[in-house]
């Protein structure tokens, strides 16, 4: 398989983790973490239903790396050197430090974050910024973009009965035209 195949393939999982977080009402942001051909770790957001917003599925998925021995059998500095992350939406500001600050190898992301993007579309932690100890991390962007922009519009032409002051959107319709 060709990497451009297998990048596909491995965005493929982290949708279907994108399309578990839109049936439960969250933001449907899905990923996976992948080390030697294989998914360590993949997850969704759970903001709403933990009622807590550092809860993205990147942070989620961090977590179970952190917490399974098999797969963190050391203590080391950067624990996800040799991991690489496969993410719908770039991720935002928050997650992309913590990335940094855990050595990610390397980030594919679907679709860019104009409102809060770490890899670029706002601001660039992954690698514009420099810092005295933790390594840049080659972010790239636009596997798999219309499916992972398609499946954001359909969360928000819906009522968000999370939010704190929910919009009425009974009125909008699902755009499907994507420039």
């Amino acid at each position: 398989m060709d990497s451009d195949s297998q990048h596909l393939h491995w965005m493929q999982e982290a949708m279907a983790m994108a399309e578990e977080a839109l049936a439960a009402g969250e933001v449907p942001v899905g990923c996976v973490f992948v080390r030697d051909e294989k998914i360590i770790a993949q997850a969704r957001n759970r903001t709403n239903q933990l009622r807590n917003a550092t809860r993205h599925a990147e942070l989620e998925a961090i977590d179970e790396i952190l917490a399974d021995k098999t797969l963190t059998p050391t203590v080391t500095k950067y624990p996800l050197s040799t991991t690489t992350l496969y993410v719908t939406v770039e991720p935002c500001i928050m997650c992309a430090s913590a990335l940094r600050q855990l050595g990610i190898r390397e980030v594919y992301y679907g679709c860019g974050n104009d409102r809060f993007g770490g890899c670029g579309s706002v601001l660039g932690v992954n690698s514009s910024l420099k810092h005295p100890e933790h390594p840049e991390y080659k972010a790239t962007g636009g596997y798999r973009r219309e499916d992972a922009i398609m499946i954001l519009r359909r969360f928000y032409i819906t009522e968000n009965t999370n939010a704190p002051v929910p919009k009425l959107k009974t009125n909008r319709v699902l755009k499907t035209e994507i420039v």
